[in-house]
Protein backbone atom coordinates (compact mmCIF):
# COMPACT_ATOMS: atom_id res chain seq x y z
CA UNK A 1 0.00 0.00 0.00
CA UNK A 2 1.48 3.41 -1.32
CA UNK A 3 1.73 5.83 1.42
CA UNK A 4 2.86 9.70 1.70
CA UNK A 5 3.96 11.34 5.17
CA UNK A 6 4.72 15.19 5.53
CA UNK A 7 7.38 16.26 7.49
CA UNK A 8 8.94 19.57 8.52
CA UNK A 9 5.97 22.15 9.85
CA UNK A 10 6.48 24.27 12.34
CA UNK A 11 5.53 27.85 14.17
CA UNK A 12 8.06 30.58 12.10
CA UNK A 13 8.10 34.37 12.12
CA UNK A 14 7.18 36.08 9.06
CA UNK A 15 9.89 36.32 7.21
CA UNK A 16 11.04 32.94 8.10
CA UNK A 17 12.14 29.77 6.46
CA UNK A 18 10.55 26.27 6.27
CA UNK A 19 11.76 22.91 4.22
CA UNK A 20 9.03 20.29 4.06
CA UNK A 21 9.57 17.06 2.81
CA UNK A 22 7.11 14.11 1.64
CA UNK A 23 8.21 10.81 2.18
CA UNK A 24 6.94 7.90 0.23
CA UNK A 25 6.81 4.61 0.76
CA UNK A 26 5.17 0.81 -0.41
CA UNK A 27 5.91 2.09 -3.97
CA UNK A 28 8.22 4.53 -5.87
CA UNK A 29 7.03 7.20 -7.26
CA UNK A 30 9.18 8.09 -9.87
CA UNK A 31 6.39 8.09 -12.73
CA UNK A 32 4.18 10.51 -11.26
CA UNK A 33 3.78 14.15 -11.18
CA UNK A 34 4.21 14.88 -7.12
CA UNK A 35 2.32 18.12 -5.64
CA UNK A 36 2.02 20.37 -2.97
CA UNK A 37 -1.69 21.73 -1.40
CA UNK A 38 -2.37 23.52 1.11
CA UNK A 39 -5.79 24.30 3.05
CA UNK A 40 -7.03 26.34 5.80
CA UNK A 41 -9.91 25.12 7.85
CA UNK A 42 -13.05 25.73 6.41
CA UNK A 43 -11.61 26.80 2.93
CA UNK A 44 -11.22 24.66 -0.55
CA UNK A 45 -7.80 23.15 -0.85
CA UNK A 46 -4.98 25.64 -2.78
CA UNK A 47 -2.77 24.18 -5.12
CA UNK A 48 0.78 24.92 -4.28
CA UNK A 49 3.33 24.16 -6.50
CA UNK A 50 3.98 20.42 -8.40
CA UNK A 51 6.83 18.59 -10.72
CA UNK A 52 6.95 16.15 -13.29
CA UNK A 53 7.49 12.77 -12.90
CA UNK A 54 11.27 11.95 -12.88
CA UNK A 55 10.68 9.54 -15.63
CA UNK A 56 10.72 12.59 -18.22
CA UNK A 57 14.29 13.65 -16.91
CA UNK A 58 15.70 16.37 -18.39
CA UNK A 59 12.57 17.52 -19.23
CA UNK A 60 11.51 18.24 -15.82
CA UNK A 61 8.48 20.63 -15.31
CA UNK A 62 8.06 22.62 -12.44
CA UNK A 63 4.84 25.33 -12.30
CA UNK A 64 4.15 27.00 -8.65
CA UNK A 65 0.62 29.26 -7.96
CA UNK A 66 0.96 33.14 -8.08
CA UNK A 67 0.85 33.21 -4.11
CA UNK A 68 4.22 31.16 -4.26
CA UNK A 69 5.96 32.05 -7.13
CA UNK A 70 9.55 33.56 -6.25
CA UNK A 71 9.30 32.64 -2.24
CA UNK A 72 8.90 28.57 -2.72
CA UNK A 73 10.63 25.53 -4.75
CA UNK A 74 9.87 22.14 -5.45
CA UNK A 75 12.25 19.40 -5.82
CA UNK A 76 12.32 15.84 -5.74
CA UNK A 77 14.75 13.37 -4.76
CA UNK A 78 14.52 10.00 -6.58
CA UNK A 79 16.75 8.16 -4.25
CA UNK A 80 14.78 8.70 -1.57
CA UNK A 81 11.97 8.90 -2.97
CA UNK A 82 11.49 12.22 -1.37
CA UNK A 83 9.41 15.40 -2.77
CA UNK A 84 10.45 18.64 -0.92
CA UNK A 85 8.90 22.14 -0.35
CA UNK A 86 11.57 24.97 0.02
CA UNK A 87 9.56 27.63 1.73
CA UNK A 88 11.51 30.99 1.75
CA UNK A 89 9.84 34.97 3.23
CA UNK A 90 7.18 32.61 4.99
CA UNK A 91 4.23 35.86 5.55
CA UNK A 92 1.06 35.00 8.20
CA UNK A 93 -0.86 34.19 4.55
CA UNK A 94 1.11 30.80 4.37
CA UNK A 95 -0.29 29.37 7.33
CA UNK A 96 -2.19 26.32 6.60
CA UNK A 97 -2.31 22.26 6.58
CA UNK A 98 0.32 21.53 3.85
CA UNK A 99 -0.59 18.05 1.92
CA UNK A 100 1.59 16.04 -0.40
CA UNK A 101 -0.04 14.26 -3.24
CA UNK A 102 0.80 12.02 -6.14
CA UNK A 103 -0.54 12.09 -9.51
CA UNK A 104 -2.34 9.89 -12.11
CA UNK A 105 0.42 10.37 -14.38
CA UNK A 106 3.77 11.87 -14.96
CA UNK A 107 2.14 15.39 -15.87
CA UNK A 108 1.66 17.63 -12.97
CA UNK A 109 -1.82 19.49 -12.51
CA UNK A 110 -3.34 22.36 -10.48
CA UNK A 111 -6.56 20.31 -9.61
CA UNK A 112 -6.78 18.32 -6.68
CA UNK A 113 -8.84 15.40 -8.30
CA UNK A 114 -5.87 14.37 -10.41
CA UNK A 115 -4.02 13.38 -7.26
CA UNK A 116 -4.51 9.72 -6.05
CA UNK A 117 -2.65 9.43 -3.26
CA UNK A 118 -2.74 12.44 -0.23
CA UNK A 119 -0.23 12.42 2.93
CA UNK A 120 -2.16 13.62 6.31
CA UNK A 121 -0.33 17.06 6.02
CA UNK A 122 1.70 18.66 8.18
CA UNK A 123 0.35 22.08 9.54
CA UNK A 124 2.86 25.64 8.60
CA UNK A 125 1.86 28.45 11.21
CA UNK A 126 3.73 31.65 10.39
CA UNK A 127 2.97 34.58 13.53
CA UNK A 128 5.03 36.35 15.86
Amino acid sequence: QEQLEEAGGGLVQPGGSLRLSCAASGRTFTDRAMSWFRQVQGKEREFVATITSESKWPDIRISYSDAVKGRFTISRDRTKNTVYLQMNNLQPEDTALYFCAAGREWRGSASSSDYVSWGPGTQVTVSF
